[in-house]
């Protein structure tokens, strides 16, 4: 009889913790060397980091290309151990040979609840331009990056005293935000970031199960197009567990972040302000974005009736993604505002979305193959400046980008009285 076989051990999550540890110390010693990125962290305003270990501890990985894997070794961790740890990768041709993954790069160690498992590596800036801006720790058994954000662990004090959330892009955003609140008493705000990823399900039921979220959640992402991408998409995550009159848009100025208006002179009021007082609904910010998303590809969309109509016909539908009639008054509103149509131009496109949608619903019903004929054709949705929300069955379809279904200019469709 054959005898079974074993399964083959998996890595020893202790060791991989170990040698992340002693990674987090090393750069830390670096950084604590190179006085040309402690100049340009004093431009930032992040000098503060590097004269305090706790809680975030940055380093510098050296831009040698096996400097962190001869330390290690020499504490004694193996190849396999590095390799595991998503530290080292394999040479290609000469699998012996390990390279360090990070080189040449402002780390910035990434936590669970126990400690660090992974680092986000930021260009120096006097990295060659075609230098990615960030490289990250590639999943590991410790870390997975969509099941993680940096700064949940860090902030745990401020998270427990129910302190709002903001969701912001990168790292030095979330430090630009703690550092805005390190010398106040009055109550603040609690950045985090996802983790080298566009925010995921997991990461917004984290967000939405803070204590601050009962306060509110406000997202702070560039507005640039990946930023407009990335606000709609944590639009649709976050409203679908959150109330949306709690979640919030900082009105960020054009080109700009959190930690580029640390950088700024009285940048940690800016940081303040603009996470405070200057903020908006986060459906005002979806509407916006959508349609400046059709401008940039669509210039004179708005330079006819027929365009104008055609881009609030692909708007109208966020106006049911509200959670209240008074909301949703608002974002139509909104798009008579932003598309320069006509009010009734409005109420037309809604009714005829609902009785597209109720249309619909009966035809599935009365279907070949359904056990019975279904129930009778429910009756018109009446003329009304707002009609219910709960008329619409389903919400009207969209292409796959949400823009409206057009060529390079639009077509025909309902005109303005």
């Amino acid at each position: 009889m054959t005898a079974a076989v074993a399964p083959a051990a998996g890595p020893d999550l202790g060791r991989l913790r170990a040698a992340t540890a002693a990674a987090v110390d090393f750069y830390r010693v670096q950084l604590a060397r190179t006085d040309r990125l402690h100049t340009y962290l004093q431009q930032r305003q992040l000098q503060a980091l590097v004269n305090r270990a706790q809680p975030w501890q940055i380093g510098h990985a050296p831009a040698g290309w096996q400097t962190l894997t001869r330390h290690l070794r020499s504490a004694g961790f193996t190849d396999d151990e590095l390799v595991a740890a998503g530290l080292c990768h394999r040479d290609r041709t000469d699998r012996s040979r390990l390279y360090d993954v990070f080189r040449d790069r402002l780390v910035f160690p990434i936590r669970d609840q126990h400690g660090p498992v992974g680092f986000t590596g930021r260009a120096t800036p006097h990295a060659p331009p075609d230098v990615p801006k960030y490289v990250n720790t590639a999943a590991t058994a410790l870390y997975d990056k969509s099941a993680l954000l940096f700064g949940l662990a860090e902030q745990h004090e401020r998270i427990a005293r129910g302190w709002p959330i903001a969701l912001v892009e990168g790292p030095t955003d979330v430090l630009a935000c703690w550092l805005s609140y390190a010398r106040s008493d009055e109550p603040g705000v609690v950045a985090l970031a996802p983790c080298g990823t566009a925010l995921t399900d997991t990461q917004a039921a984290i967000v939405c199960r803070l204590p601050g979220a009962q306060h509110a959640i406000i997202v702070a992402f560039d507005g640039d197009n990946a930023g407009r991408t990335a606000i709609t998409k944590a639009w649709q995550l976050l409203h679908a567990r959150h109330p949306s009159r709690l979640l919030r848009a900082a009105a960020l100025p054009p080109g700009t972040d959190p930690a580029a208006l640390l950088a700024r002179p009285n940048g940690r009021a800016q940081v303040r302000a603009v996470l405070h007082s200057q903020t908006r609904p986060l459906l005002d910010a979806v509407v916006d974005h959508r349609l400046n998303g059709w401008l940039t590809r669509w210039p004179r969309l708005l330079e006819d009736v027929d365009g104008r109509c055609h881009a609030a016909r692909g708007l109208v539908d966020l106006m049911f993604e509200a959670d209240d009639r008074e909301e949703a008054v608002r974002v139509a509103r909104q798009i008579v505002r932003r598309t320069r149509v006509h009010p009734e131009v409005i109420t037309q496109l809604t009714l005829e979305h609902v009785e597209a949608a109720l249309a619909e619903a009966t035809a599935t019903a009365n279907r070949p193959g359904r056990s019975g004929p279904g129930p009778p054709a429910p009756a018109p949705a009446p003329a009304q400046a707002f009609p219910p929300l709960h008329l619409l069955a389903r919400q009207p379809a969209r292409s796959p980008s949400g823009a409206p279904s057009a060529p390079a200019r639009p077509g025909p469709t309902t005109r303005s009285r």
